[in-house]
């Protein structure tokens, strides 16, 4: 969720209308959700689940292959994945020029020292779709975590950085 809220920020910094929510079910801790950022130029009108996503960003590659991770998803969907293996280890239905892998758990445990990457995968994300500017999703984190303390943001900025530069 937290992923989605800094999209939705990102976004709305750079002058675009956003949502961002989650899909929850009777999940158990740790268990996959889903949540979702909407960006758009207009003002978005609708509440809706999302049902055919223009990106998708997988947080845990170990996913691909137990749960349909690309339903909804055409030749022209962006994914990103949080892995470690090269893209053509992943047995994707989709046009490979469109996934882009960074291996945000190595960059978050170097940076942050946690295996925290919802926020490390956003500047992959920035990067892939230029749907937010590096500069905005900086702003966000820092909004976002600004209760947090200075060495967290520094840790979260430096770990967005070196995503979108890899």
């Amino acid at each position: 969720m937290t992923a989605a809220e800094l999209i939705a920020i990102a976004a709305f910094e750079d002058g675009k209308e956003t949502q961002a929510f989650p899909s929850f079910g009777v999940e158990r801790t740790g268990a996959p959700i889903e949540s979702f950022a909407r960006i758009d130029d207009q003002p978005i009108k609708t509440r809706e689940h999302i049902y055919k996503p223009d990106v998708l960003i997988v947080l845990d590659s170990s996913l691909i292959g137990t749960i349909d991770i690309t339903k909804g998803a055409d030749k022209n969907t962006v994914i990103i994945i949080n892995s470690s293996k090269a893209k053509n280890e992943f047995k994707l239905d989709l046009a490979e020029q469109n996934i882009y892998i960074v291996d945000a758990t190595k960059i978050a445990m170097e940076i942050i020292g946690k295996n925290i990457v919802n926020t490390t995968i956003l500047g992959a994300f920035a990067k892939a779709t230029n749907l937010i500017s590096l500069e905005s999703l900086k702003k966000a984190v820092s909004q976002k975590f600004k209760e947090k303390g200075e060495d967290i943001i520094s840790k979260n900025l430096r770990a967005v950085e070196k995503s979108f530069n890899s």
